[in-house]
């Protein structure tokens, strides 16, 4: 009897450290999207696609932005193991700048905080038209 309950304790010992084990594993398509040059007042919205690879629900409990022109949006559900999900980002392409902004991604995953980047020009075609017209004009003086 004393030798039934100790298997049983080292075999419910073995089950409990494995399923300590299970961990989920983000891995992102990319991690950099590029915008390129667009115009101003263009579609800003952009997705970062990923996949858990671990053997555990991943859960994505905050995405924060590094400016407030660029809005990040979580998946609300878990996402499980082998599954696929995105983060969906929008920039406000009413700024006429260049893009450089990070988006932090903090989950359960192995590596709990990523960090996605955007990256482009924003530019406004009716004043470069402008510009190009003045310098013309300058050249042809």
């Amino acid at each position: 009897m004393k030798q039934l309950i100790t298997i049983l304790f080292i075999g419910l010992m073995s089950i409990s450290v494995n399923a300590q084990d299970k961990v989920a594993k983000i891995e992102f398509k990319t991690d950099t999207i590029d915008y390129g040059t667009i115009e101003k007042g263009s579609n800003g919205v952009r997705v970062f696609e990923f996949t858990n690879t671990g053997d555990a629900p991943l859960i994505i409990s905050k995405v924060t932005s590094s400016c407030g022109c660029t809005i990040p949006k979580k998946p609300k559900d878990p996402i499980l193991p082998g599954k696929t999900g995105e983060i969906e980002v929008k920039y406000d392409t009413n700024r006429v700048n260049p893009i450089r902004k990070t988006i932090t991604v903090i989950s359960n995953a192995e590596t709990p905080t990523v960090a996605l980047k955007i990256k482009g020009l924003v530019i406004d075609s009716s004043k470069a038209s402008v510009l190009k017209k003045k310098e013309r004009s300058i050249v042809q003086q």
